[in-house]
Parts: structure tokens; C-alpha cells; sequence
């Protein structure tokens, strides 16, 4: 539900309208609408609109394209929570016989399966997915680009074997799952297969005059699970907030962070750009940013969800031409204006409420050979080690149920972080994936790989 305009303050809300005002002019389509979420709730949205005294709110559904592969995603992140697959497994293991089910669960969720980014001709967005019933009629006879697992190739047809094994381990169509599993938990009422009134009509905007022409609506059946939904923008407004944050009806915080975690960079281009994929999204650097989200683009749509999860902004574009303004472009401006202009105000500090004595003498400063780090007492029992110069990277810790720590990013991510104690329950050193950390550079008390010189440390004689 819309909350009052006002909790933004007016020159934002001028500055949010002016930038849609320009991308629906500029980009000469029929009509914008637009939403920003802070906060976890919906703090502005606005439309722009070619049909006098006119424009859609947030309950008008756009066809959303390629935005649909985050909820595929989600689908199969689920299915991995609950035990019913690995994302390591080949997709041959539950879905045999489809002639691509060598590459892993995983690599299709991350484009890294070498599959062919679309069906054979027919285009299938242009054509009814009655051409195509089978998934043999969707991966042709030569399905494969590139070696599996070697390179980042989107892939619609990897995303509709997904949507396969979705229907084939639920044994339900893949609409049906995701309207119980997602849709109805999250309250996305007016996100649909196909089309509900009121919706907008899509359309193909010459691009040497200012006509245009209606653009077909297709059921594209088998392909689906890769473009075929409709949604607003107060439904993609809490998908946002779903994405972010998560949600233990349908996936929980630590999953869908891994959907955000870069899992296949693009190509060069995209990588200089600062542009790579997680699993069902799409991960860029801009403006000293980390945007998650997912376009989507189908003959008289394009979409685009973009998050912020660091300054806790969000936004929504959808637009009703075939080409037209550069959503992303849009989408990341909403968040930039918003973030820049309203920065997010920290929660208060508070100490912790309660401390383990043991976990605290481990406060401090510590070394690595001669490299100097602090490792602090976070939040929720974890650790943070966070290197005291600016050539090396920390890392963040959660705790085990055995007194060991978990690393959670960065060159430490998976490894073990322990406190190793003398017999009398002092600490000796931290070992953390066989590095050992000392409370004194090359401590000579601790046993340092490759032992410490017996005469120390000296001067230049």
C-alpha cells in the first residue's frame, strides 16, 4: 500500500517526477509509471502518460519480461532449501532425457550452462508457445554454444529447463507453484500469467516518426518461466522488499543474498563496466553503487527492478514500447535521487545485550605475519576482521554451534575461523583456513608456519 507522498521531501519528489517526465519524452513512449521503496514500504510512485487527462497508477499491469526469471529463481531456490535438489546437481539428475543435462543447477541459474540464448526461429517472443510444446521443440537439435560451465552466455532456453523442473518436482504447472509458493505469500495479487484488467497495451513506436503500432500479445507456453509475466508496480515495489530482505514464508535473508552474490561475470565489457550475474539477477556497479535487480524487455514492454540494499532504496520502472527509454538507466537514477538527496539515516548504536566472556578476549588487534588486523564483536554473536590498512580486505564471521566462526565474504568466504587455546585455556593464535594470526607479528610463542628466527627481531647492524 502507497504511504503518503510526504515522507519524501518535495524537491525529491520534483526531482523523481522531472526524471520520468524526461525518459517517457526522451524516449518517446506511450506511457512510464514508476515506483521507489524505502524503507520497506512504497514512499513515492508516479506515471507519465501520452493519453490526455490520463495516466496509470501502480494497480495498471506491464508485461514484465525477463524479470520473470527472478521469480523462476526463487522457485528453485526453494526447491534447494528444502533438501529436493542441490544447486551442484546436474540438471540430468531430476530432469532426464532433455539433451542439455549435463550443465549444473546452478549454471543455469547463473547463464554459465553454454546453452543458446534463444530457441530455433521462429523468434519465440513474437510467436504463440504452441510452436514449441515440447522442450525439445524449445533446445533444437544443437542446444549448446560454448563447453559448459566456461563462460557467461544469457540464456532463455537454461531459464525454461528451470521452469521445467520446477513442474517436474512439483508436479504442478509452473504458474500454479508460483502463485502458491510466491505470489500468495508475498500478497502479489495482481502479478498473473496473463493479462488482467486494468493493463497496458503494447506497442511499437516508429523510430523515424512519431506513430505507432500495436505489438501482438503472445502465450509464449513453454517459455514462460524465462518472460511471460504481467505485474505493477506496487507488486514489483514488494517483490523489492522481498529480494532484500527475505521472507521465511517463501525464502529467508541467507538465500536470497546468495541470489545477489555475483556467481558469472559478463563479458569483458561488462566486467570493466562493473556488470555481473547472480543467480536469477543482475548485479552492477554505477555511481559507486551495488545495484541488484533484473530487466525485462518483450515486443511493447521493457522493465526494470533495481535495488539498493546498502542505502535501502528501490525502484520500479515499466514502460509500454517496444524500444524506447534505457529503464535501467531510469530505475538507477530513482535510486540515486532518492539515496543522495534523503541518505539513510543509521539505526542508533546500542551495545550488545549480552557478551561471552571468552569471545571477548578475542577482541583486538591481531597479526598475520606483519599484515595488522582488529577483529571486533558484531552483531548477532559474529565477528568482523578487518585489515588496519587499506592494501588487504576483512571479512565477516557467523558463528557455529561448536565455538568456530564461518567466514561470510570475501577471500575467507566459506573458511573456518577457530581460537586455538593452551592447555591452561589461553589463546594461542586464531587459525583461520590454516593462516595463523598472532598477537604480536611473528609471535614466537605461537607456532608460526615455518617457525620464527631464534635470535628476533633487530636492527640494521
Amino acid at each position: 500500500m502507497t504511504t503518503p507522498q510526504e515522507e519524501l521531501l518535495p524537491a525529491t519528489r520534483r526531482a523523481l517526477l522531472h526524471r520520468i517526465a524526461v525518459a517517457q519524452a526522451a524516449g518517446r513512449t506511450p506511457s512510464l509509471v514508476a515506483a521507489v521503496v524505502r524503507g520497506g514500504r512504497t514512499v513515492w510512485d508516479g506515471a507519465r502518460t501520452s493519453v490526455e487527462g490520463h495516466a496509470p497508477d501502480a494497480d495498471v499491469q506491464y508485461r514484465i519480461g525477463s524479470i520473470t526469471k527472478t521469480f523462476t529463481a526463487v522457485l528453485i531456490l526453494r526447491l534447494r532449501d528444502e533438501g529436493v535438489l542441490d544447486l551442484g546437481d546436474p540438471l540430468e539428475k531430476h530432469l532426464p532425457g532433455t539433451g542439455a543435462g549435463e550443465a549444473t543447477i546452478a549454471e543455469l541459474l547463473a547463464h554459465t550452462g553454454g546453452l543458446a540464448a534463444e530457441s530455433p526461429s521462429p523468434w519465440w517472443e513474437r510467436t504463440p508457445g504452441s510452436l514449441r510444446p515440447e522442450l525439445a521443440d524449445v533446445l533444437g537439435d544443437q542446444p549448446h554454444r560454448h563447453p559448459v560451465g566456461r563462460r557467461f552466455h544469457y540464456s532463455n532456453t537454461g531459464f525454461t529447463l528451470l521452469g521445467a523442473l520446477v513442474e517436474h518436482l512439483r508436479g504442478a504447472p509452473w504458474e500454479d507453484v508460483l502463485r502458491r509458493e510466491v505470489l500468495e505469500p508475498l500478497g502479489l495479487r495482481r502479478t498473473t500469467w496473463h493479462p488482467e484488467a486494468p493493463h497496458a497495451g503494447g506497442w511499437a513506436v516508429h523510430p523515424w516518426a512519431d506513430v505507432m503500432l500495436p505489438e501482438r500479445v503472445e502465450d509464449l507456453g513453454r517459455m514462460g518461466p524465462a518472460g511471460q509475466l504481467w505485474s505493477t508496480t506496487a507488486d514489483l515495489a514488494r517483490f523489492a522488499v522481498f529480494l532484500a530482505r527475505g521472507d521465511d514464508r517463501v525464502l529467508g535473508a541467507e538465500s536470497v543474498l546468495e541470489m545477489r552474490t555475483p556467481a558469472a561475470p559478463g563479458e569483458a565489457a561488462d566486467v570493466s563496466a562493473g556488470s555481473a550475474y547472480g543467480l536469477g539477477m543482475q548485479l552492477q556497479h554505477r555511481d559507486g553503487r551495488f545495484l541488484v535487480g533484473h530487466s525485462g524487455s518483450v515486443p511493447g514492454f521493457l522493465a526494470q527492478l533495481t535495488i539498493s540494499v546498502e542505502d535501502d532504496v528501490a525502484a520500479v520502472v515499466l514502460t509500454n514500447c517496444t524500444s524506447g527509454p534505457v529503464v535501467s538507466e531510469v530505475a538507477a537514477d530513482l535510486v540515486r535521487i532518492v539515496a543522495e538527496a534523503e541518505p539513510r539515516i543509521p539505526e542508533p548504536w546500542r551495545p550488545l545485550p549480552d557478551v561471552d566472556r571468552s569471545v571477548l578476549e578475542l577482541a583486538g588487534p591481531w597479526y598475520w605475519g606483519t599484515y595488522s588486523f582488529a577483529l571486533r564483536l558484531v552483531a548477532d554473536g559474529g565477528l568482523s576482521l578487518d585489515p588496519l590498512a587499506a592494501t588487504l580486505r576483512g571479512a565477516r564471521f557467523r558463528p557455529n554451534d561448536d565455538g568456530t566462526w564461518t567466514g561470510l565474504n570475501g577471500y575467507f568466504a566459506g573458511e573456518l575461523l577457530r581460537a586455538v587455546r593452551e592447555p591452561d585455556g589461553t589463546v594461542s593464535h586464531l587459525d583461520l583456513g590454516s593462516f595463523v594470526f598472532t598477537r604480536q607479528p611473528y609471535d614466537e610463542g605461537a607456532p608460526v608456519p615455518g617457525g620464527v628466527d631464534p635470535e628476533g627481531w633487530r636492527g640494521l647492524s
